[in-house]
């Protein structure tokens, strides 16, 4: 809860400073035509890599496999798109790196690599080990 709290607080704080220090340097109208310019080209190539990741994934059932990576890489395209359409340039740059496919599948194998190390973590510190004794068998 707390993450959430301070990513809601600092996205856009972050945003503004971008917006007026990139505003300076090259205007206002050019800041703004270039905020546009990503959204819309980004979209376009997320679109792009979308439509390859679901011929990829297609080409995977037909050979009865299960396109497990296809569908984790279409959900992180759905959420560069996102990132791309919101204003600002640091959402941009994530938005951007999530597009290509070199720099997703990195993103991918780093969270997935934390998730399972999370996971496997949880699930030893549910394990209690322990001995027993049957009764039954005394008498």
């Amino acid at each position: 809860m707390n993450t959430v709290l301070l990513l809601i607080i600092a996205i856009p704080a972050i945003e503004i400073y971008l917006f007026i220090k990139i505003g300076t340097q090259i205007g206002a109208f050019n800041t703004i035509i270039l905020i546009f310019l990503t959204a819309i080209i980004g979209v376009a190539y997320a679109k792009h890599e979308g439509f390859n990741t679901l011929k990829s994934g297609i080409s995977g059932l037909m050979k009865n496999e299960i396109p497990i990576y296809e569908i984790i890489s279409g959900a992180t395209l759905a959420f560069a798109a996102i990132l791309l359409i919101l204003p600002g340039f640091a959402t941009d740059v994530l938005g951007i790196l999530l597009v290509f496919p070199f720099t997703r599948k990195l993103f991918i194998k780093y969270f997935s690599k934390n998730y399972y190390r999370n996971k496997k973590s949880k699930e030893e510190k549910n394990f209690i080990e322990g001995e027993y004794k049957d009764i039954d068998d005394e008498k």
